[in-house]
This record gives structure tokens, sequence and C-alpha cells, in this order.
């Protein structure tokens, strides 16, 4: 899923995500916890000001965006709520 994302210049020059929409809310990063590199592309997994964790890849040379995984607090809240259920 496509998206756009807010950046700043991080170690080395490289774009980092400050923030993304989703939807119709944005997204702030409050914390870069890993990063990816392949041939021309980075997967950053970053943690939003919402609890979500998410995993972004941004393609180098165009400088586009991709959602490529998230993970909410409030989904995995029912998931356990169901496992407990059981």
């Amino acid at each position: 899923m496509e998206i756009d994302v807010d950046t700043y210049l991080g170690h080395r020059g490289m774009v980092m995500p400050q923030g993304f929409e989703l939807g119709a809310r944005h997204v702030e990063v409050v914390d870069t916890i890993d990063q990816w590199f392949g041939p021309d592309y980075r997967y950053i997994k970053v943690k939003g000001d919402d609890g979500g964790l998410y995993i972004l890849r941004v393609h180098d040379a165009h400088l586009t965006w991709q959602l490529t995984m998230f993970a909410s607090v409030r989904a995995q809240a029912v998931v356990e709520q169901r496992y407990r259920g059981r």
C-alpha cells in the first residue's frame, strides 16, 4: 500500500520516516526499531504514536514509500481476549 511519508535526513544523509498518513489519520513515528537493506530499497520498522508497529519500505532512488506490515495494540488485545476465552 503506497503511503505519504514525512521525512528527515538521518545518519549518513539517509531519508528516514518522521510520520505518515494512514487513511484519514496521521501517525507520528516515535521510535525507529530496525532497518534492513535490499538492492535499491530499505525496510524500516517503526513504532507509531498510536502504539502500533509498522514496517515501511522506501525505494531510495524514487523516494516512494509503501506500508508492508502493521500490528496494532488494539488488534492484539482482541486476539488475546479471544485466546483467553477458549
